[in-house]
C-alpha cells in the first residue's frame, strides 16, 4: 500500500576523478600566484628604477601581458573544474614553454622552468586519461 521513500543513490567512488579535482584546484592556486607575479612585473612593484615594466623590450612586456591575463584566467576556469579552463592552462603551459625554450631573448632561456612545466602537462594528462576511464559511459 504505502511505497518506499525514494532514495537518492551515493556517488559511485571515483577516486581518480577526485585526484584529478585536487590537481585542478593545485593548479588554479600556482596559475593565481604566477598571473600576480606578472601583474606585479607590470605595475613594476619591487623593481629598480632602471628595470621598470617600459624598460624592458616590447617582447618582453608583450609575453609579460600575456600571461599576466591568461594565467588568472586559467586559475579561475581550473578552480571551478571547467572544461575551458584546463584549455586556457594548457594554452598558458605550451606557450611558457615555447617562450621559454624557442624565445630566448624575452625572459632566457631556463630549462628548469620549461621542464617543471612539461611534468605538470603530463601529469594532468596522466589523471585526465585515469579519470576518463573511470566513466566509460561518456
Amino acid at each position: 500500500m504505502f511505497d518506499a521513500p525514494v532514495q537518492a543513490q551515493a556517488p559511485a567512488e571515483e577516486p581518480w576523478t577526485e585526484r584529478l579535482v585536487l590537481f585542478l584546484r593545485v593548479m588554479a592556486g600556482l596559475s593565481l600566484l604566477k598571473g600576480l607575479y606578472h601583474w606585479g612585473q607590470v605595475c613594476s612593484i619591487g623593481a629598480s628604477p632602471d628595470l621598470t615594466f617600459e624598460a624592458h623590450s616590447m617582447a618582453w612586456q608583450s609575453a609579460t601581458v600575456f600571461f599576466a591575463v591568461i594565467d588568472l584566467v586559467a586559475a579561475v576556469g581550473l578552480w571551478l573544474a571547467a572544461a575551458w579552463g584546463a584549455v586556457v592552462w594548457l594554452t598558458s603551459v605550451v606557450s611558457m614553454v615555447v617562450v621559454e625554450v624557442f624565445f630566448p631573448g624575452v625572459y632566457g632561456t631556463s630549462i628548469l622552468i620549461a621542464s617543471v612545466e612539461m611534468g605538470l602537462l603530463c601529469f594532468y594528462l596522466w589523471l585526465a586519461i585515469h579519470a576518463a576511464r573511470e566513466r566509460p559511459d561518456y
